[in-house]
């Protein structure tokens, strides 16, 4: 008669081990599962900051351009040249992909280091909040640059700029696709926060 409720206490506490190892085996292959991902789209971020960058900051077009003020005069030649450094905007478009794709190596480092630990979620909101910093960065420069790359493709009449790409075409065209290479950087990054906002609440 005594023998029995603890062995019923052995069950249960055989059955509360088995439940705990349960849960570390979910959880030890939940953190497999989602750290490939989030090192995979970490090198996708350093990636497009990083060509997106290095084709702005390398990109430059000079020409000698006619132009004619007056039709009974010949028309005027001069030297022009369209460079990254010239505007403000296209600074800190560079400098913007510069910073997060030196943030996207480090945390890039970061995550394969600590792959195999358990999650701290103190960790975890501060590599959110870097993560958050740098979507915030790289939208408001992609947005700024492609305000003047508008500018320069379109010109304005009411401002009396005109169409600067229709100058320099290569120029124009390599900027487009920088833009373009840094959008899909800011969308790595953000796709990094969602990622792991949704394992904060699965906790």
């Amino acid at each position: 008669m005594q023998l029995k409720p603890a062995a019923t206490a052995m069950d249960g506490d055989g059955d509360g081990d088995g439940v705990r190892s349960h849960v570390k085996v979910i959880e030890s292959a939940r953190r497999r599962l989602r750290w490939p991902f989030d090192g995979f789209v970490r090198f996708l971020g350093l990636a497009f900051t990083l060509v997106a960058a290095v084709v702005v900051g390398v990109d430059n077009e000079s020409k000698i351009l006619s132009v004619t003020l007056i039709k009974s005069l010949p028309p005027i030649h001069f030297y022009a040249s369209a460079k990254w450094q010239y505007m403000s905007a296209f600074k800190y478009f560079v400098v913007s992909n510069c910073i997060a794709c030196a943030y996207a190596a480090v945390s890039l480092v970061y995550s394969v280091k600590t792959r195999g630990q358990k999650d701290d979620q103190m960790r975890s909101m501060l590599l959110i909040s870097f993560d958050l910093i740098m979507v915030g960065l790289l939208f408001s420069a992609d947005g700024a640059a492609a305000a003047i790359g508008v500018i320069g493709r379109d010109g304005n009449s009411h401002m009396h700029w005109i169409k600067v790409c229709g100058f320099f075409e290569g120029y124009c065209h390599h900027f487009t696709a920088a833009l373009v290479i840094s959008i899909a950087g800011s969308v790595m990054f953000l796709c990094l926060v969602v990622l792991s906002v949704l394992n904060l609440h699965k906790k």
